[in-house]
């Protein structure tokens, strides 16, 4: 049984104001309540054929703060950082236009993924003119910081700092960096993202990432260790650049990737073979060298995408590697990624809306053509993978499917629970894999788990807990971040 723990502490900016909300965020379609037609997150009057044919007059943006208010304690509107121009830029339907409430729930679909916002909250208003439309939209707090302590079997002691802003210059453009410090090693991970803007259709959105890691490797680590006897730790560098473009409900990313992969001992000294003198690389040398060519797209029909309680989200993508540095690889990964979100009401309390009843499933397949580096390989087994198997201890293959599912319900107002399970197999390819470390170390290759867990709604985030049991008999309580998926 293994418990990681770190603790963080998160610091964010506040706003302040006073409106009393128009609207709920969860109905049936076509239900009429006092009058009012309620869509999601929408509330108008109901639907006539005179008044579908009324043209939008005006719209409006207001922000709002936690307690549904749009004006401080002065009376003074509250002051959003994002720019209204921006806003106004992503919306379709736009002043002299037909209204339509399928145009109007799209644009707030559009509007709620972005990283910049709680929720976002629309209501129209007739007029003998025509239509009025007023969005009210509740801003996260930005920029956050979090710190962090704690130790690991590799590194030892490490602190940890963290700073996120998802609403750089009010355009939604976003920062996250990450430094790790520890008396042998530092490490970051740092990514800035302009995104894809509909109202500017020729500029294209780019994204510029640059990492440096180290971790005892997923794919190694096992009874078999390295000549010494020391366990593989697995270091990566570099950084990738993109193009993004969003095409009706698909957002695409076009990108330009390197990494520079080696395996080391505890020293960080490189290592070319395992005790049974197994290569650890493609190029014998204990160092890869990565270069890709990767598309992916994802269409993203959540409801929200800090908290959904339905939709799906789908992604697929395909990485060319380009025979470049060491080890010449040339090789093709495949991937798919589908996840979908059903509510249901088999308790039937749905006032406790930090932790929606529903159920989660996920759906995952995988595969590579080609020479690629055995650490690169498929890895099946962890907290985000198939719990109750520790990190990787389940696969290392050249193809994989995964399934989870989760039944998700509420406990109390911040604290709700989940029973998994989850499934995945190598398909048998272990041993395609160079050095074939997954049959070397005998990992199983097919196996699922299953469990409880809880999650907490905290100031500081999601924190999740799961025990999980796997058709092995092994028993694992894990905490971290964040759902499974």
């Amino acid at each position: 049984m293994r418990v990681p723990i770190v603790g963080f502490l998160l610091i964010g900016l506040f706003v302040n104001g006073q409106h009393q909300p128009v609207l709920a965020n969860t109905a049936s379609d076509g239900v009429v309540i006092d009058g009012y037609a309620k869509y999601g997150n929408y509330v108008g009057v109901p639907e006539t054929d005179e008044f579908s044919q009324k043209i939008v007059q005006d719209i409006q943006i207001r922000f709002i703060n936690d307690n549904n208010q749009s004006v401080d304690n002065q009376g003074q509107p509250i002051r959003g950082r994002t720019q209204k121009d921006f806003i106004l830029g992503l919306l379709k339907l736009q002043p002299g236009q037909i209204f339509r409430d399928e145009a109007l729930q799209a644009d707030l679909r559009r509007l709620e993924k972005l990283e910049s916002f709680n929720y976002v909250r629309a209501y129209r208003e007739e007029n003998p003119f025509g239509v009025s439309i007023v969005y009210d939209i509740n801003e996260r707090r930005f920029p956050t910081w979090n710190y962090g302590v704690g130790s690991n079997s590799d590194i030892g002691l490490y602190g940890q700092v963290r700073y996120g802003d998802s609403n750089i210059s009010g355009l939604n453009d976003q920062l996250a960096t990450t430094v790790q410090l520890s008396g042998k090693d530092i490490q970051f991970n740092s990514r800035f993202t302009s995104p894809y803007r509909l109202g500017e259709p020729e500029r294209l959105g780019y994204r510029v990432t640059a990492f440096r890691d180290r971790q005892i490797s997923r794919t190694f680590d096992d009874e078999i260790r390295l000549a010494n006897g020391d366990r593989t730790r697995e270091g990566r560098f570099g950084g990738s650049v993109a193009l993004l473009r969003s095409f009706e409900e698909w957002d695409a990313a076009l990108a330009l990737n390197y990494a520079r992969i080696s395996l080391r001992n505890k020293d960080y000294n490189v290592v070319q073979v395992d005790e049974l003198g197994n290569p650890l690389s493609v190029s014998g040398q204990g160092i890869d060298d990565l270069y890709t060519l990767s598309l992916s797209v994802t269409r993203d029909l959540r409801d929200s995408r800090f908290n959904p309680t339905q939709g799906s989200i789908l992604t697929l993508s395909t990485e060319q590697a380009i025979p470049l540095g060491l080890g010449n690889i040339f090789s093709h990964r495949l991937q798919g990624n589908y996840i979908q979100y059903l509510p249901v009401t088999w308790i039937g309390n749905p006032n406790l809306t930090d932790n929606p009843e529903m159920l989660a499933v996920n759906l995952q397949l995988g595969t590579i053509f080609g020479d690629f580096p055995p650490a690169d390989a498929f890895n099946l087994g962890g907290l985000n993978s198939v719990r109750g198997y520790g990190s990787g201890k389940l696969a290392s293959g050249r193809s994989y499917g995964l399934a989870s599912v989760e039944y998700r319900f509420p406990i109390v107002e911040s604290i709700g629970g989940v029973l998994f399970t989850d499934f995945a197999s190598d398909f048998g390819s272990g041993k395609t894999v160079i050095g074939e470390p997954g049959v070397v170390r005998d990992k199983p290759g097919s196996g699922f788990g299953y469990g409880l867990g809880v999650r907490l709604n905290s100031p500081f985030g999601l924190f999740r807990g799961d025990l999980g049991v796997s058709d092995q008999g092994e028993v694992r309580f894990e905490i971290t971040t964040g759902q499974r998926f």
